[in-house]
């Protein structure tokens, strides 16, 4: 690869542009308490495992709707579901239904999410460059408003999100898909992804140039290109000599 044949970098988003606050079992827990739901590091721990458990178990987030408030409802009842199945493993309580609408509601804000320190320079610098930035998430309609709250919309020129698209990542299609926006062969494309299934392997088996970013240091793979934050992106988009 090219930096000359690169004109889109696309990046997921949860893990990749910005992460939770703390953690997914801490926030829930904060909004269980007045529930009588007890907040202590055991019941943290068994909310993290439980949402993780039932987030892989479940099915993926397609829906055979058009109209966008019948995709609203159905991104709402498949999420309804999983947070449902995380809190059964734990223990239910009374009110769920109240508490559900608010946790879906706050995660659906900024409020709870934070940016990586390095992403909004790391954009800049890319677009100063001429490339073109999308996104490419198995995330809901959600994501613009969250996007929007962490100030970082303006520097895509395309969002691709599963609920919209029809396909989840590692299919071929949702990548297909954001390509289209931007008129570019397989190619002429890399993705930068922390999940190397989703992201790595997908974007690949597209045909796209693809990268994982391992934050944590965890991947064995000694073949798959990795990044340890997003400013090292840079190393990738070299030309070759």
């Amino acid at each position: 690869m090219s930096r000359s044949s690169i004109h889109v970098v696309f990046f997921d988003a949860a893990g990749t542009l910005f992460r939770v606050k703390g953690s997914v079992g801490n926030v829930y827990l904060r909004y269980a308490e007045k529930y009588g739901v007890p907040n202590s590091v055991e019941v943290d721990a068994k909310v993290n495992q439980g949402f993780k458990e039932a987030f892989q178990q479940a099915p993926p987030p397609i829906f055979a709707v058009d109209h966008p408030e019948k995709l609203k409802s159905c991104e709402r009842l498949w999420w309804f579901d999983i947070v449902h199945a995380a809190f059964y493993r734990v223990g239910m309580f009374d009110g769920f239904d109240e508490y559900f609408d608010e946790i879906y509601e706050a995660f659906g804000t900024a409020d709870h999410w934070e940016v990586y320190p390095e992403v909004p320079a790391t954009l800049q610098q890319l677009k100063s460059q001429g490339y073109e930035l999308g996104v490419i998430s198995n995330f809901d309609t959600r994501f613009f408003g969250i996007l929007r709250g962490l100030q970082l919309d303006h520097f895509f020129d395309s969002i691709t999100i599963s609920s919209l698209a029809g396909s989840v990542k590692p299919s071929e299609k949702i990548f297909q898909r954001a390509l289209d926006h931007h008129v570019v062969e397989p190619e002429e494309a890399l993705h930068v992804g922390d999940n190397q299934r989703e992201d790595f392997e997908g974007a690949t088996q597209a045909k796209l140039h693809g990268v994982l970013l391992d934050r944590e240091g965890t991947s064995k793979s000694g073949t798959v290109p990795c990044i340890s934050k997003l400013d090292d992106v840079f190393t990738v988009l070299v030309t070759e000599e």
